[in-house]
């Protein structure tokens, strides 16, 4: 039996801080057809597949307003779901750099939900610090940072639309072994055979996005064929899954630290799928890790 035919509630979790679009998104899933459920409080959730399929997918809202909202809470009604045969979850967090949440809040003049009595800079890092473990979790994480209204819609279109003639959404994501396999991976793809920048001091502190670590990397004598062999059996297979009936695939490679071999092998295998006209999504586990663990100033 296929996972279609088994599975009665597909539901769309939305997160993130407050500002970065969450209305915008909730707002395009429901003129994408969603049923549109914003903030019910983590306790109801379950109910909603005690009973029969509403017969289309739910988009729901979650954020630190909710009346029981904790980050434990989420994290264990998103496990909880993605136990549960008869759903489908997908977890969208919103991210956005803390000085434009700023912005946002200056042009409104609203109080933050977490800080009402204070600055909007303490809520926004009060909310930040509760949803890092959330966002880690999440499957789609859009950076909304330098996109208008529109760009978000169209982004949400892009993954969650329900268009006629289905396609296929690709998320390339890599990640370091000491932390796990990210939740929901189809495909991993150990990389760490191949040569290791970390060893080499002028290179360490750079990622997999820097050419310098893709040339030392490159000299490899396995790296051109292990890249030709990924790239051909990716390509192969996309279509059988697009056949299959499948929305979203989801790849992963991984390396010791998670920061140059499986992130530059993501970046060359994203690079090629979106030159064959496939729709492609990156995330890099460990640089967002890093990124959040010593952010920038002015930035969430």
């Amino acid at each position: 039996m296929s996972d279609a035919q088994i599975t009665e509630h597909r539901i769309v979790l939305v997160t993130g801080p407050s500002g970065a679009g969450r209305t915008t998104a909730i707002n395009a899933l429901e003129d994408m057809g969603y049923e549109v459920i914003d903030n019910l409080p983590l306790s109801l959730v379950p109910r909603l597949i005690d009973g029969e399929s509403l017969g289309r997918p739910i988009a729901l809202g979650l954020d630190a307003r909710n009346r029981d909202f904790n980050a434990t809470a989420l994290i264990e009604l998103i496990d909880g779901l993605t136990r549960n045969p008869r759903v489908s979850l997908s977890v969208i967090y919103l991210d956005c750099a803390q000085d434009e949440l700023i912005r946002r809040y200056a042009q409104t003049r609203r109080r933050h939900p977490m800080a009402p009595d204070g600055t909007p800079l303490i809520g926004i890092s009060l909310e930040v610090d509760l949803l890092a473990p959330i966002r880690v979790r999440a499957d789609h994480l859009i950076e909304t940072t330098d996109m208008s209204p529109h760009d978000l819609r169209a982004e949400i279109a892009r993954w969650f639309g329900r268009p006629e003639v289905p396609g296929l959404a690709v998320s390339i994501q890599s990640f370091s072994y000491k932390r796990g396999i990210p939740r929901g991976i189809d495909m991993v793809f150990d990389c760490r055979f191949l040569t290791n920048p970390h060893w080499v001091s002028a290179l360490r502190d750079m990622d997999g996005r820097d050419q310098a670590v893709v040339e030392h990397i490159a000299t490899d004598a396995r790296f051109a064929e292990f890249m030709v062999k990924i790239s051909e059996l990716v390509l192969f297979l996309l279509p059988a899954q697009l056949d299959e009936g499948k929305a979203h695939l989801a790849i992963g490679f991984g390396c010791t630290g998670g920061q140059h071999r499986s992130v530059a092998v993501a970046e060359l295998l994203a690079a090629k799928l979106a030159e064959a006209g496939w729709p492609v999504a990156k995330r890099h586990r460990e640089l967002e890790r890093r990124a959040v663990a010593t952010p920038a100033v002015g930035t969430g």
